[in-house]
């Protein structure tokens, strides 16, 4: 009889419900707090809710890590019925929560937690290799051994349309803010050894930005795996993803064009008309 895996990941890996039921992967939600509430991810709590409270009231969510003891009885109820889990986790550079996870894993067996060093759906390109696997029938530590030589081939990045929320959750001056709305600078910030970076900035309006650096992103980079690539995004215009799957399906070799909304974290920190292509390199599974 094959050994049962479960796949989970928290909600910062920003997999659409569809690909959720699709693959069978457990998910749970970090926490979000606004003002003195305290929300859940995704659960009671939704994007565009973050955007109308914004508005009314300039509160910024904050988010938190899930506790150990949630994360204990997360797992349980998968190892009680003698199953393996294999959790990856968002970037332990930027949370809490993959101490946490790794924690409530030493008091459980069979529990495996990976660091993604990444997040949104950059965890969920490992997610997805990690259902695959499993699905051909790897053991467990065979599909961790994998999964960390997948961690470093993750490219994530973002083209950020305003600096207001970056600013306002103190990742940015109020001069770089200024500057950037004067000369209509649109900051591209890609996930590197698992932190957020600035690492271009592009000018000019949204959709010419968004243009060029899928243009650019895309054809600079060598060695991607085309088995599927995500459109991530924090609610842009539907001109503008269309805009850029046009690009993708006409220009490279996709098996997957797969569009994603952003959940409350990268929501929360990154603002609106956020949009950003995920995709893997180098990858060569056993």
């Amino acid at each position: 009889m094959s050994e049962a895996i479960v796949i989970t990941s928290d909600s910062a890996c920003d997999l659409s419900a569809d690909i959720v039921d699709k693959y069978n992967v457990k998910i749970i939600p970090l926490h979000v707090s606004i003002g003195d509430k305290d929300y859940k991810d995704c659960v009671n709590l939704m994007p565009d809710d973050i955007y109308g409270i914004y508005d009314k009231t300039g509160l910024l969510p904050k988010t938190s890590a899930t506790n150990v003891l949630e994360y204990v009885e997360f797992f349980k109820q998968f190892t009680a019925k003698g199953c393996s889990v294999i959790h990856i986790s968002l970037s332990s550079q930027v949370s809490c929560v993959y101490q946490n996870a790794t924690l409530a894993a030493s008091e459980l067996s069979n529990v495996y937690v990976l660091d993604s060093l990444n997040l949104s759906t950059g965890i969920g390109l490992l997610v997805i290799k990690a259902c695959e696997m499993r699905d051909r029938g790897l053991t467990a530590p065979d599909i961790v051994k994998n999964l960390e030589k997948l961690i470093p081939c993750v490219n994530t990045s973002f083209v950020v349309d305003s600096l207001e929320f970056l600013h306002k959750g103190g990742r940015c001056s109020s001069i770089t803010v200024v500057g950037a709305n004067i000369l209509h600078i649109k900051p591209c910030i890609e996930v590197l050894e698992g932190n957020m970076r600035l690492v271009k900035k592009y000018r000019g309006k949204l959709k010419n930005a968004i243009y060029n650096y899928v243009q650019e992103r895309l054809k600079t980079t060598t060695d991607i795996d085309y088995s599927r690539i995500f459109i991530t995004h924090s609610g842009v215009d539907g001109d503008i993803i269309e805009m850029v799957k046009n690009i993708i399906k006409e220009n490279f070799i996709f098996k997957e064009i797969l569009v994603t909304r952003a959940g409350c974290a990268v929501t929360s920190h990154c603002g609106p008309n956020t949009l950003g292509i995920l995709f893997v390199k180098d990858i060569k599974d056993n």
